[in-house]
C-alpha cells in the first residue's frame, strides 16, 4: 500500500512538469539564453518547497518507508567536487534539454529517442560509483 502512494506522487509528478513545461526542450533552451524568467520560476519554487520539507522532516522526525528515521548530516564544503559536477550536470542539461527529474515523464509521453539519454545517465551513473573513490568529496 505504501508504494501506491509513491507511483501516485510520481504521477502528480509528471503532470506537474507536463503542466508547467518544465519537460519542454524550447524552455529550457530559453532559461539557458537568458531570453525567459520561466523556469528559473520553477526551479525557484522547487527550492522553496525543498526547504520547507527538509524544515518538517527534522521537525516532525520523519521516517522512511522502511521506518528508519531520516537524517540529515553535514556535508565537507567543497567547491572543486561541486563545480566539476555541476558543470557535468550543466552540459548534458543543456545538451539534451532535460534534467534528470522529468525524462520519465517524457518517456511517459512517448518520446522513445529519450531512452537514449536515460542510458546514457544510468551508465555516467555507474562511472560515478566506480570512480567514485578517486573523485574529491
Amino acid at each position: 500500500m505504501k508504494l501506491l502512494r509513491f507511483l501516485a506522487v510520481g504521477i502528480l509528478f509528471g503532470i506537474v512538469m507536463t503542466k508547467s513545461e518544465a519537460i519542454s526542450w524550447f524552455r529550457i533552451q530559453e532559461m539557458f539564453r537568458f531570453q525567459s524568467f520561466h523556469m528559473y520560476g520553477i526551479i525557484g519554487v522547487a527550492v522553496v518547497v525543498g526547504a520547507v520539507m527538509h524544515y518538517l522532516i527534522k521537525k516532525q522526525g520523519l521516517e522512511t518507508i522502511f521506518g528508519q528515521p531520516i537524517e540529515f548530516k553535514a556535508k565537507p564544503t567543497t567547491y572543486w567536487a561541486s563545480l566539476f559536477g555541476g558543470t557535468f550536470f550543466g552540459l548534458g542539461w543543456a545538451l539534451t534539454g532535460a534534467c534528470p527529474g522529468p525524462l520519465y515523464t517524457l518517456l511517459g509521453h512517448g518520446y522513445w529517442m529519450i531512452l537514449v539519454v536515460i542510458g546514457s545517465a544510468l551508465v555516467g551513473t555507474f562511472f560515478y560509483g566506480v570512480l567514485r573513490s578517486r573523485l574529491p568529496h
